[in-house]
């Protein structure tokens, strides 16, 4: 069942997450040249975009760094791992889902984490959330932020693009959540009870060494 695969890899990717929590993006000559040399120009502008993006948001109030990042990544299509990559699950850095404008869930879900980040939200204030989407019949992944440890979540969705607070997505069946901290199972309204585990992953792994080198 994909949930239990997904439970397994979140529980094993809470202490790498924790591990790169300082990690910073950055943005240079060798990483512009790398992009239009292995993608297009296209490519480069889309990137060049996403690095104006971070640097005009920095000082916005939260509400508007969520409305401007999640509205921004929004923008690029949905594309199942399978006829994207290849793969039947690749996760994508913030730059391959830019250049190649599109991934699945848990590409939005990752650029949109790592952007707010980028800005200054506390990584503590958000956790990727994997849910079943109700209308749709399928196991899905949203960011949620949480203004407080216990408040109701605000979701970032590319399946509905208005940032809600997860007692008015009833669309969305919370499954659990996890960040650096730690993970959650869920309960009613994207709250949820912490389980403290941890371990190893290579899907993020991976990811993180892309983006050591700039992928």
């Amino acid at each position: 069942m994909r949930f239990i695969w997904y439970f397994i890899t979140a529980v094993s990717i809470v202490f790498m997450l924790r591990a790169i929590a300082d990690s910073n993006i950055v943005f240079n000559d060798a990483l512009f040249n790398k992009i239009k040399n292995q993608y297009d120009d296209d490519a480069l502008e889309r990137v060049q975009d996403w690095q104006q993006l971070l640097n005009t948001s920095y000082t916005l109030p939260i509400d508007e760094k969520l409305y401007q990042v999640n509205n921004f990544f929004n923008e690029l299509e949905f594309v199942d791992d399978i006829d994207h990559w290849g793969k039947d699950d690749y996760w994508a850095t913030p730059v391959e889902f830019l250049a190649t404008e599109g991934g699945d869930c848990e590409d939005f879900v990752i650029a949109k984490y790592f952007s707010l980040k980028e800005l200054g939200v506390p990584a503590e204030k958000l956790r990727l959330m994997y849910v079943t989407a109700t209308r749709i019949r399928q196991a899905h992944m949203v960011l949620a932020y949480y203004e407080e440890p216990n408040s109701v979540p605000l979701v970032l969705d590319n399946i509905n693009r208005r940032i809600l607070p997860a007692s008015r997505r009833r669309d969305l069946l919370p499954v659990y959540s996890f960040n650096g901290d730690g993970l959650w199972l869920a309960k009613e309204q994207g709250r949820g009870q912490k389980v403290q585990q941890g371990g190893n992953n290579n899907l993020w792994n991976d990811l993180n060494k892309r983006m050591q080198m700039g992928d």
